[in-house]
This record gives C-alpha cells, sequence and structure tokens, in this order.
C-alpha cells in the first residue's frame, strides 16, 4: 500500500512538473522570438542559418527553451512509472493551464471569465483522471 502511494505521488508530482516546464516557458519562448521577422537574407539556407543564429544568440529564447527541453525528459523519465493513457491527457491540459497561468502573471495578460472557467474545468478532468 505505502509503495503504491508513493509510486501515485512521484508519478503526479512528474505529471505537474512537466507541464509546469512546457507550460510556463511557452510564452517565454514566444516573446524570445521577437525580432526573428526581421532577419531576412535572399539564399533560403541563408535564411534559415541566420534564423538559427538570431535565435540561439538571444538568452531571452535558449533559457526558456532548455526548460521547456528539461520537462520532456521528467517526462519521460515519469512515463516509465505511468500509464501513457492518462500520462498524455493529463499532462497537455495541465500545460494549457500553466500556459495561462504565466501569461496573466508576468505578460500581464488579463485573464477572461471564460479563461478561469475553461481552466477549472481542464483541473477538474485531470482530477477525473487521475481518480481512475
Amino acid at each position: 500500500m505505502e509503495q503504491t502511494l508513493l509510486n501515485i505521488f512521484k508519478t503526479s508530482f512528474g505529471f505537474i512538473l512537466t507541464a509546469m516546464c512546457w507550460g510556463s516557458t511557452n510564452p517565454f519562448i514566444k516573446k524570445g522570438t521577437e525580432g526573428l521577422e526581421t532577419v531576412k537574407k535572399d539564399n533560403w539556407i541563408l535564411q534559415i542559418i541566420f534564423e538559427f543564429i538570431f535565435l540561439f544568440s538571444r538568452w531571452q529564447y535558449v533559457v526558456p527553451l532548455v526548460l521547456n527541453l528539461s520537462g520532456s525528459a521528467v517526462y519521460y523519465y515519469t512515463l516509465s512509472g505511468a500509464d501513457i493513457t492518462t500520462a498524455v491527457p493529463v499532462v497537455n491540459s495541465l500545460a494549457l493551464v500553466f500556459t495561462q497561468a504565466t501569461e496573466s502573471i508576468f505578460m500581464a495578460k488579463k485573464s477572461t471569465k471564460n479563461d478561469i472557467i475553461g481552466m477549472s474545468l481542464i483541473i477538474l478532468g485531470v482530477a477525473l483522471c487521475i481518480q481512475e
């Protein structure tokens, strides 16, 4: 019983940490790409190279990207002890909640009533999935 409870806690913590890494970094990654549209080259190969250089020379893009990718590492580790049919909807749904919360807190995007209702329904749905 105790081992099962510990496994449920570790799995739930992994799901939440993954969703936090994925969801909370999305607005920062988007903000880190600002100015990318000004990179213009005649050759498509040069265009890709200069866009790559532009993005990876900006800490505003690289730091959130590394945090986002670390969420993927946590996700794959968590999958080793979790049911994939639960993991995918739970993590992806919670990532949306973290994205909305991050935009509200750090990007000064005002949450609407529909946003709050939607986040509440997502959390309710996740609780039902985990309850299973």
